[in-house]
């Protein structure tokens, strides 16, 4: 018997600190005109001392959970995508299992940056497909707030904190659900946005690092080339798509991906202007917050897409 990955219940978590531009030109060199106007960013929630990696992702977990209507008994595998997990190991995925009080199965992290959670989603459709899963927790999770350089304005006013999550469940494969995913990267362009540190570089500051308009240029090329892909993959035509849910990084790009497929603008779903750029996170938190408040309803064809560092882009194509 074949299968498809049907969305059961979304969740989200969004750090109790929220800092506004006007906030943030306190303490660097910017203003909120300067941000908006290159970015479409008002604000963005930060972390606190105790909102870890693994304890906003279990958080948003189990919001997916109760919307879902289910216990951890029936989750076969957690997968987080982060760039900013809290150790190098164990993976946040079990620390998060392990939270949730779940006595079986597995659990994994997907480092792809900002398309993070897009690999995550692929990977989980894969275990899906494959039966060798029938519920898998999808989580995008990050805390961007802790490897960003303060003292450099032309990074630091981009991203935020939080984490967004799906339970997927085995339906039948001819049915609504996660019709199909696209993964590219091309790692010959990866020192266009990277971290210069790890646990095997000590010497390194550990900084998020960015050329902002070569990966601006990359971005529109590159996202069009995966939503065409997944159009054509399922025999579909821009018309056919009901939302777009892209990635949150900066609001020029998002509105050029929504030109490109001839949709208005109230039926692209934006939170860049609320929670700036959460990485993996951003997609999951778009996506849930259209779902809860009935813009996103059944039947509806809904794409993502994302890019990030690496470079790593892909798309997701999915009927509710």
């Amino acid at each position: 018997m074949s299968f498809r990955s049907l969305f059961l219940g979304v969740g989200t978590y969004l750090p109790e600190k929220v800092v506004t531009n006007a906030m943030l030109a306190e303490q660097v060199e910017t203003s909120d005109e300067w941000i908006r106007e290159r970015t479409g960013i008002a604000q963005r929630h930060l972390a606190g001392p105790h909102e870890s990696c693994a304890f906003m992702a279990t958080a948003a977990a189990r919001q997916a959970l109760a919307d879902a209507g289910l216990g951890p008994d029936r989750v076969d595998a957690v997968l987080v995508a982060t760039a900013t997990p809290d150790q190098a190991f164990p993976a946040t995925a079990v620390r998060v299992q392990a939270a949730l009080g779940m006595s079986g199965g597995f659990g994994f992290d997907l480092a792809a940056a900002c398309s993070g959670f897009i690999y995550a989603l692929a990977m989980a459709d894969s275990l899906i497909r494959s039966g060798s899963a029938r519920t898998v927790l999808v989580i995008g999770a990050e805390v961007y707030s802790r490897i960003l350089d303060w003292s450099d304005r032309t990074t630091c006013v981009l991203f935020g904190d939080g984490a967004g999550a799906v339970l997927l469940g085995a339906g039948p494969a001819d049915g609504a659900g996660l019709l199909s995913t696209h993964l590219h990267s091309d790692g010959s362009i990866g020192d266009l946005l990277y971290v210069d540190g790890a646990v095997g570089q000590r010497e390194a500051t550990g900084f998020l690092r960015m050329n902002g308009r070569e990966i601006f240029r990359h971005a529109v090329a590159k996202l069009a080339g995966a939503v065409d892909e997944a159009l054509a993959a399922n025999h579909l035509t821009q018309a056919d798509v009901d939302w777009l849910v892209p990635h949150q990084a900066n609001k020029r790009i998002i509105d050029a991906m929504g030109r490109k497929l001839g949709l208005p603008p109230e039926r692209v779903v934006v939170t860049v202007d609320r929670h700036a750029n959460t990485s993996a996170a951003s997609i999951p938190l778009a996506f849930a917050e259209a779902v809860r408040d009935g813009r996103i309803k059944r039947g509806d064809l809904v794409l993502m897409e994302a890019l990030g560092g690496g470079l790593t882009w892909g798309s997701a194509l999915l009927r509710m």
